[in-house]
């Protein structure tokens, strides 16, 4: 079907931006081309700045889809296309990966100290206790690892130090072995946490702190937050393409298609596609 010219511009701003165009795009534009527009003007601003180069964007854009609170795979397959476009190694796109998949160690950051609050409100436990000498040496190893140290561990680390050791090695893979600038390995954790699936306040601040600390601007932080702030959009890519297709199949004749059993319910009151 051919486009408008007014269909084709906003078409071309999808692919400015987001460097391709499929058919999810193309349902939010048949069904809903002004809301697509005032998408593209959104999800443009980052990009309009250029504060982050456009590896760095995919590679952000790559943090918020592959996070295991979203696990967006349309956009992970498609970020990672746009960052090795855009000259990202594949020991690069590994490492976000990697820096993505410690997310999960926020169940205990939080965790945990809720559980010493009921255990205070309990009567099972009167402060902290001193840091044996193990402890001590898994928290200057953090800390040179990682290149900070944080009151949010200090509870893990006193009451479940195996576990703190073990996220230790874990955590510390990319920056042991990764070739990222250590601000960008921020960026990435920043961008996780950001994310509207997640809203990890504490990690949120630390990791802008420790970004500003390695020569971050607050022009690259604010694009990190603004490439976080588009995913909204993935209701509209991930549902579109499915009304679509219901609307076409609630516009068949009951005998296309269609079973006895569904066709009342299925193409009784269809809503006229309104453009």
């Amino acid at each position: 079907m051919s486009l408008t010219e007014e269909q084709q511009r906003i078409k071309n701003e999808i692919i400015a931006v987001h460097g391709e165009w499929d058919g999810a795009w193309q349902s939010v534009l048949d069904l809903r081309p002004r809301f697509l527009a005032a998408y593209a003007r959104f999800a443009a601003v980052p990009c309009e700045k250029g504060h982050l180069d456009a590896k760095t964007r995919e590679l952000v854009y790559l943090a918020v889809d592959a996070a295991a609170t979203h696990l967006h795979a349309p956009g992970v397959r498609r970020h990672i296309r746009a960052a090795l476009a855009h000259g990202a190694s594949p020991g690069e796109i590994m490492e976000v990966i990697e820096l993505t998949s410690t997310l999960g160690i926020h169940a205990m950051n939080i965790g945990v100290p809720l559980l010493v609050e009921v255990l205070e409100e309990a009567g099972l436990r009167a402060g902290p206790e001193p840091l044996t000498q193990y402890q001590e040496e898994l928290k200057e190893r953090f800390t040179r690892n990682r290149g900070y140290w944080h009151s949010f561990w200090d509870e893990m680390l006193e009451l479940d130090p195996e576990v703190f050791e073990a996220y230790t090695g874990f955590s510390s893979v990319p920056w042991e072995t990764g070739t990222l600038e250590p601000k960008v390995k921020e960026f990435i954790y920043i961008a996780f946490d950001a994310a509207a699936t997640h809203l990890y306040v504490k990690g949120w601040k630390l990791h802008m702190q420790n970004a500003l600390g390695y020569g971050a601007t607050k022009e690259e932080l604010l694009e990190v937050m603004e490439i976080a702030s588009v995913m909204g959009m993935q209701a509209a890519t991930t549902a579109f393409p499915i009304l679509a297709e219901e609307l076409a199949r609630a516009a068949r004749p009951a005998s296309e298609g269609t079973t006895a059993e569904g066709s009342a319910a299925d193409g009784a009151g269809a809503p006229e596609l309104v453009r």
